[in-house]
């Protein structure tokens, strides 16, 4: 059972869409169901490493705002009607939190580096979490974006060295699809929220960051990625049912990632002879 436990497939793919699984499943009549992106994260989390935040290394800080999102997530969706200002304002102090996130890796670097890496990397946060968090009314463009960044974000990681990064990214990639799987066989919308989106979008922003500090993810490739979400927002016909939006809309998404994906693997492989 150890040994299996301890499979790259389970940590970062079965482990986490069961999580997901269920999540949706039980909690969509409670509208929580946007608690499945967490839950595939966190059995991730749970199965690689285990809950430790001390000492808060870089890794560490982006585990304790994943699972801290959803919590602001849930408070939101139960207390307030989103406003216009809603997605702009949590890209705003989300991104500025990457600062914090990335301190130690920035304090390494001359002023100007470290000013324009910084203010990159908290537009890049800032970005995936507005955009996403715009996406929070409609479960099958949420659930598609999401997929896409996790499981896009996962492999550019791996192919960028970073096996840890990479399976807690395509954690919440995999959960995703099972809020996705849940609403292609009830034939309905779930409801996604700020509980989802707010998730999906800052570790998706937090996970590509890493890999592009801690690993050796070029830029370009993340830039790439922050189409994803754009990509979900492409008009499909309204009378489809859903599982064809949901196959219509992710596979849009996918293709995006995918080319983020390829642009890691070339940059892997060196300069060609």
């Amino acid at each position: 059972m150890q040994e299996w436990l301890i499979h790259p497939v389970v940590q970062g793919a079965i482990m986490p869409f069961l999580a997901g699984l269920v999540a949706s499943a039980i909690l969509a009549p409670l509208r929580l169901a946007g608690l499945a992106a967490v839950a595939g994260f966190a059995a991730a989390v749970y199965l690689v490493v285990g809950f430790q935040f001390s000492p808060m290394t870089t890794v560490r800080k982006i585990v304790l705002l994943g699972l801290m999102a959803p919590a602001v997530g849930v408070a939101a969706d139960l207390a307030f009607k989103p406003t216009r200002i809603t997605a702009p304002l949590f890209g705003v102090v989300l991104g500025a939190a990457s600062i914090w996130v990335f301190l130690a890796v920035l304090r390494q670097k001359e002023l100007a580096q470290a000013l324009l890496l910084g203010g990159g990397t908290a537009l890049y946060v800032a970005w995936l979490v507005g955009i996403s968090l715009t996406l929070r009314d409609d479960s099958v463009r949420a659930g598609a974006a999401s997929f896409a960044l996790g499981l896009g974000t996962g492999v550019a990681a791996v192919f960028a060295a970073s096996a840890t990064l990479g399976l807690y990214a395509m954690a919440f990639g995999t959960a995703s699809s099972a809020f996705l799987l849940v609403q292609m066989l009830a034939g309905r919308r779930i409801f996604a929220g700020i509980t989802f989106t707010l998730t999906a979008g800052l570790l998706a922003g937090l996970l590509g960051a890493a890999a592009f500090y801690l690993a050796q993810l070029p830029w370009y490739a993340l830039a790439v990625m922050a189409f994803v979400p754009l990509a979900a927002r492409v008009p499909v016909p309204a009378k489809w049912p859903i599982w064809g939006q949901v196959v219509a809309i992710s596979t849009l998404t996918l293709c995006v990632a995918a080319v983020s994906c390829s642009l890691a693997w070339q940059s892997s492989r060196g300069p060609s002879g």
